[in-house]
């Protein structure tokens, strides 16, 4: 893992400000969604990609039901009908 030598104290509410330099390298925008992962005893954020939940591309991605489906396999389904 590489050390950004960037600090940054948690405030009251359990916040921390991300470095407009490291928002810019990751192309993160307001409102952007981030995951959450925990590797040992190292937290890792990540910018979160909505994926299919049966062949897991992030390719025209659509919302069914609160599930995430791509439009291949949104063709697949209907062609089974």
């Amino acid at each position: 893992m590489k050390s950004t030598g960037i600090v940054r104290p948690v405030d009251e509410l359990g916040r921390i400000v991300l470095p407009m330099e490291l928002r810019k390298t990751f192309s993160i925008e307001k409102k952007d969604s981030l995951e959450i992962y925990v590797d040992n005893n190292s937290i890792i954020l990540k910018k979160y990609q909505p994926s299919c939940i049966f062949c897991t591309s992030s390719d025209d991605i659509s919302d069914f039901k609160g599930k995430n489906l791509c439009n291949k396999c949104v063709l697949d389904i209907n062609r089974i009908k």
